[in-house]
Parts: structure tokens; C-alpha cells; sequence
């Protein structure tokens, strides 16, 4: 049975610690705010830590899942950070949306303390997270990757290795300026049905059944058009992503002008108030 520890218990991280836990694996979890861990624990069982580096101390595989570039940093790399109790030949999986840049740098860094890394950025939100239906977008080693595979089967539909380290990440970046573009267009759409005066759900049931349609007006349409915007993903979240793929566009030369403008776009909407509000809530602004 493999010892494992999870650092960050998000929306994300919570019951994906869980669905390790309630699948037979030894979990110790680390969360910032302890209330957050003791919850868990109380939930699932399982143990909690009160550092990043007792959690991973004697564990096989060490799954993250925090905030962005500076949360990662410093559960890995600070002074109770987990490289500085792990053990050699552990694997860290590392669930974060950041950055490629920070995932080759720690990389390198459990590189010299011989431990496996993946950059493993996942897609799904909250309800692929809680029903074990997530898709985990990876770079790393293959060896890495066949090792921790079958205990990410525990919550996730879908998992692909595509390359080196940061690999994950970079495709994870495309995933967000998918989204951002498919929820304007979507957001446009509705406005202009309802100034033309038809019925949107109506259109919709028609159109989604074309080339028109997508996971965003199949889930998020209804609503949308009842002003409901408290369906997990925020937009703060949404634009720390699409920060980073802006940023990783200007270093390889990449116009990404649709992004840039959608971005904007989520800025007015925090402006209104919608910070936590979900990314369907482009709607709002219109």
C-alpha cells in the first residue's frame, strides 16, 4: 500500500485527496489553514500534517495542488518545504496550474535530490474534482508517469504525457485560452437572442446539436441565463491563468489577441464585483 501525501486542500485538492483515501491509500494531507485539513480528516480519515515537509517526509508520491508560482515555491522550496525531507526516489506530482518556468525549476531541483517531478495541471473544476472525472494534462519523465498513472485513475477520466516537464503546463495554458474564447462567444450569443427577443433556451437545444455546440452551453447556458454565476471556477482564477499565458506568449512569440482582449473583459467583471463569481459570468459585462 503506498504512503502518499497531498499538499492543498482547494476545491480541487480536497476531494481529490479524498478519492485517494477512500481508494485504499495511506494519505497525509497539509492544508495552510489546519481547519481545512482537519475537515478532511474528519471526513475521510486518513492523517494530516503540520508542515508541507512532515506530510511528504516518508511518502512515495507527493501530489500538490495549491495556489500559483509563489504558493508552490514555498510548499516545495521553503524552509518546511517538501524537498527538504523527501526521500530519494519519491515522486512529486505537482496538480498546480502555474507556470512552466517554476515547473522546470523545481524540477531541477528534485533532479538533484534524485526524486521523480511531474507538472500535472488538471481540467474539470470542481464537479470533475468531487466526481473523479478530471483531465490531467502531464510533462515529465515516462518512467515518473507509469509509476503514478493507476493512483491518479482514483480521480481522473483522462491522463496524457506529453513531454518534457513544463509540457503540462504550456498545454494547460492552451486549455485556458480555449475556455476564455468559447465563454465570450457563448456570452454574445445569449445577449443577442434575448435583444432579439427569442427564446435562448430554445436556440440553444437546437444549435448544440451542431458544429455551435460545447461543453460551455451544454453545462452553463441555463445559468447563465438565470443570472447564476456561483459554479466554481472564479475569475480571479481565470485571470492569474490567462496571465500566465499571456506572459509565456510574449516569450515564444505567440499573438494571442482574442486572449488579451478576453482578459480584458474579465477585468470589468471583477471591476462589477464578480471576482469569485464563475468565468461564465462574462455574460454580466454585456
Amino acid at each position: 500500500m503506498k504512503k502518499i501525501s497531498f499538499i492543498g486542500l482547494g476545491v480541487m485538492g480536497f476531494p481529490m485527496a479524498g478519492h485517494l483515501q477512500k481508494s485504499g491509500y495511506q494519505v497525509t494531507v497539509y492544508n495552510r489553514t489546519t481547519t481545512k485539513a482537519e475537515a478532511w480528516v474528519q471526513q475521510y480519515g486518513g492523517a494530516m500534517a503540520s508542515t508541507p515537509a512532515a506530510a511528504a517526509k516518508d511518502s512515495e508520491i507527493v501530489f500538490i495542488c495549491v495556489g500559483n508560482d509563489d504558493d508552490l515555491r514555498q510548499v516545495t522550496l521553503g524552509l518546511d518545504g517538501v524537498f527538504s525531507t523527501i526521500k530519494a526516489n519519491t515522486i512529486v506530482v505537482d496538480h498546480t496550474t502555474a507556470s512552466a518556468t517554476v515547473a522546470r525549476e523545481l524540477a531541477e531541483k528534485a533532479r538533484t535530490l534524485n526524486v521523480g517531478f511531474l507538472d500535472a495541471p488538471v481540467s474539470g473544476g470542481e464537479a470533475g474534482a468531487v466526481n473523479g472525472q478530471l483531465t490531467i494534462m502531464i510533462g515529465g519523465e515516462q518512467s515518473s508517469y507509469a509509476a503514478v498513472e493507476p493512483v491518479m485513475q482514483c480521480y481522473a477520466k483522462f491522463s496524457k504525457l506529453l513531454g518534457a516537464v513544463g509540457s503540462g503546463q504550456l498545454a494547460k495554458m492552451m486549455n485556458q485560452i480555449c475556455i476564455a474564447g468559447v465563454i465570450q462567444g457563448l456570452a454574445e450569443a445569449l445577449h443577442f437572442g434575448k435583444n432579439a427577443g427569442l427564446d435562448c433556451e430554445s436556440v440553444v437545444e437546437v444549435i448544440s446539436q451542431g458544429a455551435a455546440g460545447s461543453w460551455q452551453m451544454d453545462n452553463r447556458h441555463k445559468t447563465m441565463l438565470n443570472n447564476e454565476y456561483n459554479l466554481g471556477f472564479a475569475v480571479d482564477w481565470m485571470r492569474k491563468d490567462l496571465d500566465i499565458a499571456l506572459t509565456e506568449a510574449k516569450q515564444n512569440g505567440s499573438t494571442l489577441p482574442l486572449t488579451a482582449l478576453v482578459d480584458q473583459f474579465y477585468a470589468d467583471v471583477q471591476k462589477n464585483g464578480g471576482n469569485r463569481w464563475d468565468t461564465s459570468s462574462l455574460l454580466t459585462r454585456l
